[in-house]
């Protein structure tokens, strides 16, 4: 039986590493964006997820029998964040259920589960690390638990099998992406090279001495299609991460190593990301010109905003995977290569100097 995948958020981290991998099986592969910018071997599907009408004209022609649920919108308050979000989930089902193709759908959350959303994160009772599957919600408002609600509900009428995918931090490649460390770095990194501004970890003194994790988007669209053909994995939700740890107190010279700056020292005092970055347009604007960069537009490159949120966590966040890979999940990513095949890519690219 041929396989036929929807990837929504194509664009995305998460979307283009899926997208690669099930085009390399051989499956037919549709990646649904906004604007999608995806391989010439992925069919493009531009529609606006909220929007149903103009999302069931441009899936008149595509009947997926996977779909994979990889976007979300920020919106200014956890409130919209449920409205919007869950209901991009509930249209993009919609669309499809008339075609009554749908064998399984996996949907991309994150530790926020455990954590808590943006407007909470980090604070009021949490679980204790490291996080595990059956730890359940959180009694607080979460756009992700509305967004498995939808899953859920709609998996219940119509007849598929689900997954549910909790990565920690993603490192990957895209460009517009609302949540990217290690681009984020990347570019900050570039920056104090150019200009001689301390390389300084920006978060807390819990981050900088605990022990966490990260993971590579190619890992995760690993588990995706684990768990999208694996039937013992059918209706449950999985941890991923890469499977090592670290400390940043190891990471940060690691990553000052390979742009070839010192890493400065840290005092343990939080000095976000976001201020300091918030007039590099101009010193951006010089880098382009002077190294031929590909991509003017800082804003699109970076999200300090959300590095400094996982960076700034006065927690430990350590992953539990012990449920996955039970049932047979074995791949494993070391995380400062992840890294570093990230920065490769953006230099190859022309996206950093």
């Amino acid at each position: 039986m041929s396989n036929i995948a929807l990837v929504v958020g194509a664009s995305g981290v998460v979307g283009r590493a899926i997208s690669a991998l099930l085009v390399g099986q051989g499956w037919t592969v549709a990646g649904l964006a906004r604007h999608p910018q995806v391989e010439a071997s992925v069919i493009p599907v531009a529609a606006d997820l909220n929007d149903p009408q103009s999302l069931r004209q441009a899936l008149a022609d595509i009947a997926p029998t996977h779909l994979f649920l990889a976007t979300w919108s920020r919106q200014a308050t956890e409130a919209e964040n449920i409205r919007v979000n869950a209901a991009m989930v509930k249209n993009v089902l919609d669309a499809l259920r008339p075609k009554a193709s749908l064998r399984h759908v996996a949907l991309v959350t994150g530790l926020k589960h455990y954590l808590g959303p943006f407007e909470a994160y980090g604070k009021g009772t949490l679980p204790q690390t490291p996080f595990r599957e059956e730890q359940g919600r959180l009694d607080v408002e979460n756009f992700y638990y509305a967004q498995e609600d939808q899953v859920f509900a709609a998996a219940e009428r119509d007849g598929f099998t689900w997954s549910v995918h909790r990565p920690h931090t993603i490192t990957g490649v895209a460009v517009g992406n609302a949540m990217n460390m290690a681009t984020t770095l990347a570019v900050h990194a570039s920056i104090c090279r150019a200009t001689g501004r301390p390389f300084r970890f920006p978060g807390s003194a819990a981050q900088w001495n605990s022990l966490t994790d990260m993971t590579d988007a190619r890992q995760l669209a690993k588990q995706l299609l684990w768990a999208s053909t694996t039937p013992a994995a059918a209706n449950q939700a999985f941890n991923v991460v890469n499977g090592d740890v670290f400390r940043w107190s190891w990471m940060w010279g690691r990553i000052a190593n390979w742009f070839g700056i010192e890493a400065a020292p840290f005092d343990g005092q939080i000095q976000p990301l976001e201020p300091q970055m918030a007039n590099d347009q101009p010193i951006w604007d010089g880098l382009v010109a002077q190294h031929g960069l590909l991509e003017p537009k800082l804003e699109r490159l970076v999200s300090p905003w959300h590095t400094d949120a996982d960076l700034g966590r006065p927690i430990e966040v350590v992953t539990d995977m012990s449920k996955s890979r039970k049932l047979g999940f074995l791949d494993y990513q070391a995380s400062d290569e992840a890294f570093f095949e990230v920065f490769a890519t953006l230099r190859a690219q022309r996206l950093i100097p």
